[in-house]
């Protein structure tokens, strides 16, 4: 994924269309750290320190050193080429700022749902979401420390998915790990979309 020019040969410019996808999941699962890893620009980020009122509102099981908290969104840009622009935006983890997330979903193309294998749970309430509003999305299972104890096929069982989603090991500090999962989410997306535009059968 590299910047590319929109001047076109002759000296034309044309816009490129706008594609918007979400990374979503549990609290602290790497959905921050995402976006940074591949944005072409300098991320928009609303992380804010945590304070004494999150205490028994976020929990923090799972993630005991971590200090801070996205409060709103984040947000990160990606040339794909001439004709194509990539947004994305990270949705915030904790319950109490899920009123966001349909507001967020407007007219995107699809989803990452990034999910830490420790605790696949806390990534089931992103499946429901996007499931229940047939937005295509990928699983990116998201290997702290370079490695998990689980395949993606195992991984896959475990979240006992309706739809068609691939599951695919990451790990999100590092570009080309993080590129090949957005590279999934676009192909799963194009043949969903290919899915419903071709005749049923009988007609």
């Amino acid at each position: 994924m590299v910047s590319a020019s929109s001047e076109r040969p002759g000296g034309s410019v044309a816009m490129p269309t706008a594609l918007k996808i979400l990374v979503a999941g549990g609290f602290g699962v790497g959905k921050t750290t995402m976006i940074s890893s591949v944005s072409e620009v300098p991320p928009l980020e609303t992380d804010e320190y945590m304070t004494q009122a999150s205490l028994g509102v976020d929990d923090l099981a799972g993630t005991p050193d971590k200090s801070t908290t996205t409060v709103a969104m984040d947000f990160g840009r990606i040339t794909l080429d001439l004709d194509h622009v990539l947004y994305m935006f990270g949705t915030p983890g904790q319950e109490r700022f899920w009123f966001m997330w349909d507001d967020l979903a407007l007219g995107s193309l699809g989803a990452v749902v990034l999910a830490d294998p420790r605790r696949l749970t806390d990534s089931f309430a992103s499946v429901d979401f996007f499931e229940q509003r047939q937005i295509p999305f990928a699983v990116g299972v998201n290997c702290f420390w370079g490695q998990s104890d689980f395949s993606a096929r195992e991984v896959q069982t475990a979240m006992n998915l309706r739809t068609p989603a691939p599951v695919v090991m990451c790990d999100v500090r590092h570009r080309g790990s993080s590129k090949q999962v957005l590279l999934a989410l676009l192909e799963s997306a194009k043949a969903q979309a290919a899915r419903r535009l071709s005749p049923s059968p009988g007609y």
